[in-house]
């Protein structure tokens, strides 16, 4: 019993040094770096807010949902279209395991998240930002969020 209470605390340990909170200026930084300052018509700004409102900029931010699906990482992707996380039917439409998206390099979370809003719906395929009282308040507000 002493050795998997030691081995799970292991687990845990390694797990916490995998994720992330990042500042806003440092998730900012690295968004910019990764070409999605303007991605399909998107400033800097949404995707800085996006990631504030799905998960606080945590990468490793996991949170169920009612219809058994799961968002994952810093910008909450679902898994019954687009990661795996073999539990519930999924698209994978990101060709990646949902865990992937848990650790502090926001690569693969960035790969996806130019692969969403490359789809027809754009960033409206986010449905908890997209009906969040803020994504309603940026749409009134000066921050260009309309796709051109």
């Amino acid at each position: 019993m002493k050795v998997l209470t030691f081995l799970s605390l292991i687990g845990c340990l390694i797990m916490a040094n995998e994720a992330k909170i990042f500042s806003r200026c440092e998730l900012a930084y690295m968004l910019h770096e990764e070409g999605l300052d303007g991605y399909e018509g998107y400033s800097l700004a949404n995707w800085i807010c996006m990631a504030f409102f799905e998960s606080g900029f945590n990468s490793a931010a996991e949170d169920e949902n009612a219809d058994g699906s799961t968002d994952y990482g810093i910008f909450q992707i679902n898994s019954h279209v687009w990661c795996n996380n073999y539990r519930s039917p999924t698209e994978n439409l990101c060709h990646l395991p949902c865990t992937d998206l848990l650790s502090d390099d926001i690569t693969d979370d960035i790969i996806c998240a130019k692969r969403i809003v490359r789809d027809p719906q754009g960033m409206d395929a986010c449905k908890l930002f997209r009906d969040s009282l803020e994504w309603k308040v940026l749409q009134h507000s000066q921050l260009p969020i309309q796709r051109t």
